[in-house]
């Protein structure tokens, strides 16, 4: 059985930028992180970002949306398979 780790990225972008960063998976002078809204991964291999992360400081009822659409995602990618709404 295989061990996969990810990173789920949401909130504030200032420590995850640093984090993202270190993973020279982003340049420091990106303003937010970039991530397809089918499943919330980044172009670093394992990485998901969503929320303000992703689309900057906006309301939050859109912030927990992508935070659970992105959940749905981590969950398929560990698991296999998910049972979260989209």
């Amino acid at each position: 059985m295989s061990n996969p780790r990810c990173l789920a990225l949401s909130g504030g972008v200032g420590g995850a930028k640093l984090a993202l960063g270190l993973m020279h998976a982003m340049p420091p002078a990106a303003p937010l992180v970039l991530a397809n809204t089918d499943d919330y991964r980044t172009s670093c291999e394992n990485v998901f970002a969503c929320g303000d992360m992703r689309r900057g400081q906006s309301l939050v009822v859109w912030a927990i949306r992508e935070g659970r659409q992105c959940a749905r995602s981590v969950d398929e990618f560990l698991m296999g398979e998910t049972l979260l709404p989209r």
